[in-house]
């Protein structure tokens, strides 16, 4: 054995934890809660021993512990060791979590064993070398996650929430095998490595195209894209720390199954388009639902949903690197916000106080708008003249002005004529942060997965078309959203608070067009 498969270490010790917890499946097994986290933080110990061993000697595949290109290895480069890292931190801290969280429960054996199952098995989805266990390792994250949101069995709409994701999962598994044998008969191999150096070097056949095609369908699907969200917003009926382990890897993997075949996804740009045609109107459509959503859980699960269409997005614009980089961080953020919202509601109650409230009218808005972009071009110009950041593609500057319009919001409130000094002040100072920050981390990204992600192609006129419908959508929408305190009180506006409430009634439409969802037996 190679030093190279020391990644595989970490999955092997959350499954002895998840065997010991499916032998005591009861109230407070004993043992099982503290097994489960020390096998949590030794799996972070030996991600860091990866990491270390990547400085070292380099990116690189593992042999294969297997067959006929059919067994165990290791991929290690720059993003499966940035999604190491990523899925056992946050798995650590779940874990954690869960353990007081679950005290006393009735099965609190039997959540834990699935628990640590779902990590194992996102460990070694990420860390996959060859087709074989990248497909095998996604179908056992889908499995376990499904025991995961039946925790609370006798619950209607968890039953109801699980089956709809069972359907759509299996759908996802069986388009993503049959991706995994049409690039088998394409490439000749299973090899991930071998398969993005060929798909670069050379032209794709049709078995390639109609791969990247189901790629994409399983990604669409495993990412909770319109319309096949429905799932995502009723998973609440499950324990919390299943909402956080789902930004551990999970509801995330679609971004990273694009990231991991980036290569092949250049050849084919149709199929490109269409992700981001299906990210950028999920994005906005999540972020317009999210707004009217009274209950904390369910605003973060549409949030989650448009976070995920804006993932999507950039895959869809070839900027892969930044797609990277947006998994980190919204796992970090949003992980943290499910597990914190049992205090949100008193916490928001606790400073709340009366007074005026900053509106901003229409000249505000322009002002903020302007200001906005005048920070993000000049900040923009400095890192290109004083760092050599002079090589952003058009798809990374068009993106930028979605992030800057989305601080252009709040830079609105702070321009309102209410509005006191110091919030001015401060919505400015965030707004050049953000432009600082976009900047940065991007080219931060870049340069980490050079070599290992490919660069962004120049932009076709159909390339130019979605980037010019992206930034006036979202633009008009978030100007919409900036002077919503001006029309909130129209018959009109109410109505529509209503429908966007209730998702514009898509979910309720599947659950019609599937049949409906008759629950009088577990499924």
């Amino acid at each position: 054995m190679s030093y190279s498969l020391l990644p595989l270490g970490a999955p092997l010790l959350l499954l002895a934890a998840a065997t010991l917890g499916f032998a005591r499946p009861g109230r407070r097994p004993p043992l099982v809660a503290v097994f489960a986290e020390a096998a949590a933080l030794g799996a972070l110990l030996v991600v860091l021993g990866s990491l270390a061993l990547l400085l070292l000697r380099g990116a690189g595949t593992s042999g294969l512990i297997g067959l006929a290109g059919i067994g165990l290895s290791v991929r290690l480069d720059a993003v499966s060791v940035t999604m190491l890292l990523l899925v056992a931190f946050v798995g650590w801290i779940v874990v954690r979590y869960a353990r007081t969280y679950l005290d006393g429960e009735a099965r609190q054996g039997y959540f834990t064993g699935w628990l640590c199952a779902a990590l194992a098995s996102v460990l070694l989805l990420v860390q996959a070398g060859n087709l074989v266990q990248l497909v095998g390792a996604w179908i056992a994250t889908a499995a376990a996650l499904h025991r995961l949101l039946l925790f609370y069995l006798e619950r209607a709409a968890a039953r109801r929430a699980a089956r709809k994701k069972r359907l759509f999962s299996t759908v996802g598994a069986g388009a993503l095998i049959l991706a995994a044998v049409l690039v088998w008969a394409s490439f000749g191999t299973t090899d991930i490595a071998a398969i993005n150096a060929l798909a670069r070097s050379g032209d794709a056949s049709w078995a390639a195209l109609a791969a990247a095609a189901l790629l994409a369908l399983a990604a669409v699907l495993k990412s909770a894209q319109f319309p096949t969200h429905g799932w995502l917003t009723e998973v609440m009926e499950a324990p919390t720390p299943v909402s956080a382990l789902l930004h551990a890897g999970v509801i995330n993997a679609g971004g990273f199954l694009l990231i991991r075949f980036a290569d092949l996804m250049l050849a084919a740009p149709g199929v490109l388009a269409v992700l981001a045609i299906v990210g950028g109107f999920t994005a906005l459509f999540g972020a317009l639902v999210m707004l009217t959503q009274p209950a904390v859980k369910t605003s973060l699960a549409w949030s989650t949903v448009a976070q995920m269409g804006f993932m999507v997005l950039q895959c869809g614009l070839a900027l892969f690197p930044l797609a990277l980089l947006h998994i980190v961080a919204h796992s970090l953020y949003k992980a943290h916000a499910f597990l914190a919202s049992g205090g949100a509601v008193e916490q928001v109650a606790s400073i709340r106080r009366p007074g005026p409230v900053a509106v901003p009218d229409g000249p505000a808005v322009g002002r903020a708008f302007l200001i906005a972009l005048a920070i993000y071009a000049a900040i923009g110009t400095v890192f290109g003249l004083v760092f050599g950041f002079d090589h952003k593609s058009p798809q990374a500057l068009a993106l930028g002005t979605i992030l800057i319009f989305g601080v252009a919001y709040l830079l609105a409130q702070g321009l309102a004529d209410a509005a006191p000094r110091e919030l001015t002040r401060r919505t400015a100072l965030y707004a050049s942060a953000a432009a600082i920050g976009y900047f940065a981390l991007h080219s931060a990204a870049e340069w980490l997965t050079t070599g290992i992600l490919p660069a962004t192609p120049a932009p076709g006129r159909l390339e130019w078309t979605l980037m010019a419908l992206a930034v006036l959508t979202f633009g008009l929408v978030a100007v919409a959203q900036a002077l919503f305190p001006l029309w909130a009180t129209h018959p009109a506006a109410t109505g529509l608070r209503v429908h966007l409430s209730n998702g514009l009634y898509v979910n309720a439409t599947i659950d019609r067009l599937l049949g409906g969802w008759s629950v009088s037996k577990a499924p």
